[in-house]
């Protein structure tokens, strides 16, 4: 018997079935070791050396193989085949190595389906673990780990609100930073265009462009106005019109190619609207129950016997006349495609959609496979386009009309692809019967205005395709890519488009000018070119990770002596053209609008982001958001919900989203009252009533029946509470705080107390702000005297450092060598783990 492991439970089963009883199949849910997160677990000085953990939740899964391997000798590895499942299994065997004693045998299959026959073909061919693979793995998690452990500290230190860095992820955010600037810098241009409804002798009605005018034909911004368009309307209406020439040409449109991981994202989020993240998982699970290929690869070439079987299911369904007369072979042409895997198909070309029993997502991801995988093996379309020309007598004036016809339909019956954004004057109108010389009479003559539009903000898909083009990534990383730039919150996604936030503003800022040959497209592709050789066993891991970390440092270095005044100077000169626009009047654009005498300056908040503020704060108040356009002051008054006690009621938007404010502010009254809209409240649906509401609060609700002190209800910074002493319990819904009565506050204040029943924490002196890694940073006294304390990680103030004087910056410092120190963040108490062990060289 042999004991066979794969990385989950759902292709455990399904491979179970196929293995019959000789054999034990069994999970290792997904990786199990990783490096763990402190610095030292990547070694530059010791070759690279890692240091790897064996993860808590994987514990129970090694040991439930290795007691399996007590009574099988055999170990068979059947994870993924890619780079990433290559990996999987030389961690298991790394971590199995003491049950791997006396004689046991480890052998690595791969199987591009789980299909019976793939199974059974991978079985009788085992291999060992691809020690080239392995290595192209270990460079890259090496590389990962030293940049984001290198480069995030610098980030947290020298601008407050980033929260991390990686390697590829940076340059995505770029992508997405720079396109917006892109559309903030982007002038519209008018233009105009005018079409003309012409009928035939016989009545039938066409509509035709204007396309010659003067004799000279027209480029796109030759009618430049209304004046230019109307002139031109003229000059039709003042001719007699005949058809100059009738061209009819035939046509054929090929297939796509069958679906990699990368165009099979893109078609989902386009069709479904499906993220890249939800795609790659519906997809997993098909793959799992053996109805897919593998879903992780950059080849669109097809198994000989696949395209036999489509082949066949599409002269059974549509006819010998869809079968081309030879097969059809694709070659991807993606920058740096390894082409190492097979293309994403079904296993069964026999199983139509309307016959696969699964979940909805599942269900219509597997009908787009399918219909992608039969349509790429179907005959040509074949069209016939058509073009008229209608001309004046004098050649002065000429229009165009085009027209298309579907003769057979090809491969569109079944299936074609979406589109990311229309293109503009296509035209698949079918034409009437049209024959040169006849005349053709004017019926209506319109001219329409234009402006051009800025490019488009990305969607995932679009996203996706751009760094499939630039060579970024690989298909086992672009959803977590994606992901991972808006769980940091770099980006958010609104109606689909991908928007950076001031955050991820800043950290490209940031990056382009003082990590700039890390963030560049260009040196990221040819990384990605190096891990391929180093996975084709071209290169060695050790040479191209000691010439990455060699400059790397040096570039860590040249950052030490930056301070956070020299790097927003610095950001707010790169960032000028786009924070400051020229103003109308032609005025200085950073002249505060306010009080029209101090500068306009970039500025951060203590809680992270950025903002553009005035020089003269605080006698100044005026603030507006890096993003706001044409420099809209974001303090400005969006609407007057009416008036009370004398004073205006203002609904404001501010740089960390929409408030209501008691009067206007100014040196009579520098601080109005202000409460932010909780999370759920619509600032379209805001009234005078529901404002005053919140600017009331705290609510007092009564004395508590243990001790008569208040308790009260309000909404601080972590959503809706109810409060009494130094105890906060929190409510599910920001409504309550005005409905609570005592009864239910003192059961909500209970059930806290019971599940901390520890005595309550000693309050903070200060509140600095929040750890770019989670969690407040507070000033507190201690015994010894005062302290910065983040989570676990308690820092001594200097003597020279007044607890009342000590910034965020000065703290996280503080933080940071602290845990050094330590050796990392603190953590509760807890048996000791397995022994770490360094990674050996693979193979």
């Amino acid at each position: 018997m042999a004991v066979v492991v794969v990385e989950s439970p759902a292709k455990a089963k399904t491979i179970n079935k196929y293995l019959g009883s000789d054999f034990t199949v069994l999970a290792s849910y997904g990786h199990v070791r990783d490096l763990p997160a402190k610095d030292g677990s990547v070694d530059p000085d010791d070759g690279f050396a890692m240091t790897w953990e064996v993860a808590p939740d994987s514990r129970k899964h090694v040991r439930a193989i290795a007691e399996a391997l007590k009574t099988d000798d055999t170990l068979i590895l059947a994870t993924d085949p890619d780079r990433e499942g290559e990996a999987i299994s030389w961690h298991l065997k790394e971590a199995l190595a003491s049950s791997l004693k006396k004689g046991k045998t480890v052998r690595r299959v791969t199987f591009n389906a789980i299909t019976r026959n793939a199974v059974t073909e991978a079985m009788a061919h085992p291999r060992d673990v691809d020690a080239a693979l392995v290595e192209a793995y270990l460079a890259r998690r090496a590389l990962d780990y030293l940049v984001g452990f290198n480069l995030s500290p610098v980030l947290w230190r020298k601008l407050p609100g980033a929260k991390s860095a990686g390697r590829v992820q940076s340059v995505c955010l770029r992508l997405i930073v720079e396109r917006e600037m892109e559309i903030e810098a982007f002038r519209p241009r008018e233009y105009w265009t005018v079409t003309a409804v012409l009928a035939t002798p016989r009545g039938q009605e066409f509509q035709a462009r204007l396309t010659v005018l003067g004799g000279r034909k027209l480029d796109r911004f030759d009618l430049a106005n209304e004046t230019a368009a109307e002139l031109a309307v003229q000059a039709i209406r003042s001719r007699d019109m005949k058809v100059k020439s009738v061209e009819a040409k035939p046509a054929a449109r090929n297939p796509w190619p069958p679906f990699m991981t990368s165009t099979l994202q893109q078609e989902a989020s386009r069709k479904f609207g499906m993220g890249a993240k939800a795609t790659m998982s519906a997809a997993q699970r098909l793959y799992e129950a053996g109805h897919i290929t593998y879903m992780r690869t950059d080849g669109i070439d097809m198994a000989p016997e696949a395209v036999k079987a489509a082949r066949d299911e599409i002269g059974r369904r549509f006819g010998a006349a869809y079968v081309p007369e030879s097969p059809r072979l694709y070659k991807n042409k993606a920058k740096n495609a390894q082409e190492a895997h097979e293309c994403i198909r079904p296993t069964d070309m026999g199983l139509s959609p309307d016959r696969l029993k699964a979940a909805d997502d599942q269900r219509k991801l597997y009908e787009l496979i399918w219909k992608r995988t039969i349509a790429s093996q179907m005959a040509a379309a074949r069209l016939e386009r058509t073009t008229v020309d209608v001309a004046s007598a004098d050649g002065e004036v000429e229009l165009r009309a085009t027209g298309q016809v579907v003769m057979f339909d090809g491969f569109l019956a079944v299936y074609d692809e979406g589109r990311d954004d229309a293109d503009e004057g296509e035209d698949g109108a079918r034409l009437p019967q049209i024959m040169a010389g006849e005349p053709a009479a004017k019926r209506k003559v319109t001219p329409e205005q234009h402006f051009t539009q800025p490019p488009p903000r990305y969607t995932e898909a679009t996203l996706v395709k751009r760094m499939e083009e630039l060579g970024i990534g690989r298909p086992s990383t672009y959803a977590s890519i994606v992901t991972t730039i808006q769980d940091r919150e770099y980006v958010r996604k609104d109606k689909g488009r991908l928007i950076p936030e001031d955050k991820g503003r800043l950290v490209t800022a940031f990056l382009t000018n003082y990590f700039r040959r890390y963030v560049e497209y260009d040196f990221t592709a040819d990384l990605e070119e190096e891990l391929d050789d180093i996975s084709a066993g071209d290169r060695d891991y050790r040479e191209v990770l000691a010439r990455f970390w060699r400059d790397f440092t040096a570039a860590i270095a040249e950052t030490a002596d930056l301070r956070i005044g020299e790097v927003l100077e610095k950001i707010d000169e790169v960032l000028a053209p786009h924070l400051y626009p020229p103003r109308e009047d032609g005025s200085d654009p950073r002249t505060c609008p306010a009080c029209g005498q101090g500068r306009l300056g970039l500025k951060t908040a203590r809680a992270g982001g950025a903002f553009i503020g005035c020089s003269n704060y605080p006698a100044c108040r005026y603030t507006r958001a890096l993003s706001a356009p044409n420099g809209e002051e974001t303090g400005a008054a969006e609407r007057v919900l009416g008036e009370d006690g004398g004073a205006e009621i203002l609904l404001k938007a501010g740089r960390f989203g929409p408030y209501v404010q008691r009067g206007a502010g100014g040196e009579d009254n520098p601080k109005p009252a202000r409460a932010s809209l909780p999370k759920g409240w619509s600032p379209e649906a805001m009234d005078l009533e529901r404002a005053l509401r919140l600017l009331s609060l705290p609510r007092g609700i009564g004395p508590h029946p243990d001790d008569g002190e208040m308790v009260e209800a309000g909404i601080g910074r972590y959503g809706p509470y109810v409060k009494h002493g130094r105890v906060y319990a929190n409510l599910p819904e920001a409504d309550e705080v005005f409905t609570i009565g005592m009864n239910r506050a003192v059961e909500v204040l209970a059930q806290k107390t019971a599940r901390g029943s520890r005595s309550a924490a000693p309050a903070a002196l200060r509140e600095l702000g929040m750890h770019p890694g989670g969690g407040k940073i507070e000033v507190m006294a201690g015994r010894y005297g005062p302290y910065v304390k983040w989570e676990k990680v308690n820092a001594t103030l200097p003597k020279d450092m007044a607890p009342e004087a000590v910034t965020l910056d000065q703290a996280l410092e503080l933080i940071a060598a602290k845990s050094a120190k330590a050796g990392g963040k603190k953590a509760p108490a807890r048996k000791a783990p397995a022994k770490p062990g360094r990674a050996k060289k693979a193979g």
